[in-house]
């Protein structure tokens, strides 16, 4: 089993609406790294801490469980869909998405900056510098010990 942070900006999905619809395709992804995670390494029952990115309070929001393992994004075929990929063969797909269900809501959002104080997280990929992957693995202790703190 592994352990994921997605990364989210909660104006475009958040945890509530993951909470309301329970489960989702987490589609839309569009770096070959993280494509790579969802093809060869994300399995059913991972778990993943769902992260709100790109906002005024940015952190772990709740968690998540992987679902469906990767199978084609229908959205890179979709000329109406803003993750639109032109160069996208419906026989050999560019892109893939999983499915994940809704788990749990933090009372608030652990923050960014308290994750940054904890040195058990110093080795977070979230934490480094430059790092802009909106899915990165985390080890099963990392999960547990965010998974703590979001709860208290």
């Amino acid at each position: 089993m592994m352990y994921w942070i997605f990364k989210s900006e909660p104006d475009v999905f958040s945890i509530d609406d993951l909470e309301k619809k329970k489960v989702e395709a987490w589609n839309g992804c569009r770096n070959y790294q993280v494509r790579n995670y969802m093809r060869d390494e994300m399995k059913k029952g991972d778990g993943v801490l769902f992260y709100h990115s790109s906002c005024p309070v940015p952190g772990v929001a709740g968690v998540a469980t992987i679902v469906k393992e990767a199978y084609p994004d229908s959205t890179a075929l979709d000329k109406t869909s803003e993750y639109f990929d032109p160069k996208s063969d419906p026989k050999n797909p560019r892109w893939l998405m999983v499915d994940v269900k809704f788990e749990e809501k933090f009372p608030q959002t652990l923050e960014l900056s308290r994750l940054r104080e904890e040195p058990k997280l110093a080795d977070l990929l979230i934490l480094r510098k430059g790092n802009r992957l909106s899915i990165t693995p985390v080890t099963l202790a990392e999960f547990n010990l965010i998974r703590k703190l979001g709860q208290a």
